[in-house]
């Protein structure tokens, strides 16, 4: 994911959510909506959330240090866990705690108009914010579904508004049609039970977010594409006889670690074997670019049904 189309849709969505999360309050403080309250303060969710996103961002560049030598990278993960946390707390749990208020003790609406006025307004606004989100994420998604695109992703910010997006916008339609529906009928039963919608939209999105991001931080490789970019990479001169065993691991959306013990004949000058692991190493990072930590063990593949190692083996581990 471009760090440039990460920021813009973080932005835009930021935006979108402050001012629309005004008008909801201003709309909430003269009609006593409770879906407008729920509404405004998941807007105010959502734009906090936003900061919390480039502030992530801000801290994942810092340098590597003696304490974290692979660097900050998964800063990201961090912020877009805690993201997903404070959706759910903030946003989810209000709610519904808003919705079963208003069911036990109803209220009814004044200055009905100004809400559904407010409401078409956050749609549209809404509306503008997910199609810049569909738009950068389109720039990486590739072939990718959308479903595919929010689990796979590496860098977590274009999903994590994407679904913030979708779901601020499924959570205006449903305060649409629960302001609706008591303005028609006149009774607020409606507008509760579309708060109640709101927060368990939230909760829902809050769990898919969280765990996605739980399995970046727990630690992922690399995609069966970039392995398979990666293997032909390693193989494509003569240098390298077999791949032992490989390891990739994400230590940020941008930077991938390649762990490999290769197979390379046993007759070989250290001069030789250093050779090669400099233009292998240059392969791979020509194959797959996120590939900037490379480690390569050098070594002499003996066949496990073979009882005796050859005589002539020579083992040369720890070449970098």
């Amino acid at each position: 994911m471009s760090a440039s189309g990460g920021t813009k849709a973080i932005i835009a969505a930021f935006l979108a959510n402050t001012g629309i999360a005004l008008t909801k309050f201003i709309a909430w403080f003269f009609s006593g909506s409770a879906s407008m309250l729920a509404e405004a303060v998941h807007s105010v969710a959502d734009a906090g959330n936003q900061l919390l996103l480039i502030l992530g961002g801000r801290q994942a560049k810092r340098k590597a240090d003696k304490e974290h030598p692979f660097g900050y990278g998964r800063e990201r993960y961090v912020y877009a866990f805690v993201v997903a946390i404070i959706l759910f707390s903030v946003g989810g749990v209000f709610s519904i705690y808003e919705g079963v208020d208003k069911l036990q003790h109803p209220h009814e609406l004044e200055v009905w108009w100004l809400p559904l006025l407010v409401l078409s307004i956050a749609i549209v606004l809404e509306s503008f914010s997910l199609r810049t989100a569909v738009k950068e994420s389109n720039h990486v998604r590739g072939r990718l579904s959308w479903i595919q695109f929010v689990r796979r992703a590496k860098a977590p910010e274009l999903p994590v508004v994407l679904l913030e997006d979708i779901a601020a916008l499924l959570g205006l339609v449903f305060a649409f049609l629960g302001v609706g529906l008591t303005v028609i009928t006149g009774n607020s039963v409606f507008d509760a039970i579309g708060t109640l919608f709101i927060g368990t939209l939230l909760i829902v999105v809050a769990i898919v977010l969280g765990i996605e991001t739980k399995s970046l931080l727990v630690g992922e490789g690399a995609n069966d594409d970039d392995v398979a970019r990666i293997e032909q990479a390693i193989l494509e001169g003569d240098e390298v006889e077999r791949i032992i065993h490989m390891k990739t691991l994400y230590l940020g959306p941008d930077e991938l670690l390649v762990a490999a013990k290769l197979g390379l004949a046993a007759d070989q000058k250290l001069l030789e074997v250093s050779a090669a692991t400099n233009v292998v190493e240059q392969r791979i990072r020509q194959a797959v670019p996120a590939a900037r930590v490379i480690y390569i063990e050098p070594d002499v593949y003996v066949d496990p049904n073979t009882t005796t190692p050859p005589t002539d083996a020579i083992v040369i581990k720890g070449l970098e």
